[in-house]
């Protein structure tokens, strides 16, 4: 069931990077949330420690050799800054060196910069176009003078410019705006076992988990972390039958995740 919009903040959300922007109108619970997309990121690029250790094949592997490899050897109790000037000039040095041995080209001191800390380009046209566009939004929702975006604008500036807008729709088992993620367990299953599949579960990525549930058998609360955890512990070894009913909804709150998990727990 739709909230009422009288009642939900919007969330107008932008970024860019390079030549590249996004934005994004977010209406809770109505159009799909940030959690509901991040499967659609890109994963993020690791390079192999041994391509970096043997065999370099661009200058941000010759920089992250000096980085990660080259500066624990020198000085293995120091700590590096990685905005301390001298050490960027140490690394950059170094990074070069390695790409003359290997014939690399492209080693210069603000891309040594930008590999060891991690920056993402920024230009500030982009970033002017992408904050109009915001600021437009939010003055849209604000006055209701027209539609707000529906609701995701992507603004691509490299070669031309191209901005088309098309729709996120929600995701059911989005663990922040979803209806639940069902979870099926064998009835022999203890609290335990329900608690190691909740870690290695890829969906819901909880590691410290304390769980409640709606309508339990022994009582609602089946496990807390924390000062009061030692009053729970005899529920670990119980099975999921003594505790509660197939279909019941139980509630996850982890460190990990920004919101209490719903789950639709299934004994099969």
């Amino acid at each position: 069931r739709k909230p009422d919009l009288g009642t939900v903040i919007p969330l107008v959300d932008g970024g860019t990077e390079g030549f590249s922007g996004h934005v994004r109108v977010i209406y809770p619970c109505v159009s799909g949330c940030f959690e509901c997309t991040l499967d659609l990121f890109p994963p993020q690029q690791a390079v192999p420690l041994c391509t970096i250790a043997e065999t370099p094949r661009n200058a941000a592997h010759c920089i992250l050799y000096a980085h990660l490899i080259e500066y624990p050897k020198v000085h293995p109790d120091d700590k590096p800054d990685k905005d301390d000037p001298v050490y960027q000039n140490w690394v950059y040095t170094k990074a070069s060196e390695r790409a003359d041995k290997f014939g690399i080209n492209g080693v210069t001191l603000m891309h040594t910069q930008g590999v060891i800390k991690n920056i993402i380009p920024a230009i500030a046209s982009t970033n002017a176009i992408v904050a109009a566009a915001c600021a437009n939004e939010a003055f849209k929702i604000v006055s209701n003078s027209c539609a707000y975006l529906n609701n995701n604008l992507m603004y691509m500036g490299g070669q031309a410019l191209y901005a088309p807008t098309f729709k996120y729709e929600r995701n059911p088992s989005c663990l922040v705006c979803g209806e639940g993620v069902d979870l099926e367990l064998s009835a022999e299953a203890t609290l335990t076992h329900m608690m190691e599949r909740l870690g290695e579960d890829a969906r819901l990525r909880l590691m410290s988990p304390s769980v409640r549930v709606e309508g339990g058998k022994c009582g609602d609360l089946l496990y807390m972390r924390g000062p009061l955890e030692s009053n729970f512990k005899r529920n670990l070894d119980k099975s999921l039958t003594t505790l509660i009913h197939s279909g019941a909804t139980v509630w996850v709150t982890d460190p990990g995740v920004p919101a209490p998990v719903k789950l639709i727990v299934k004994l099969v």
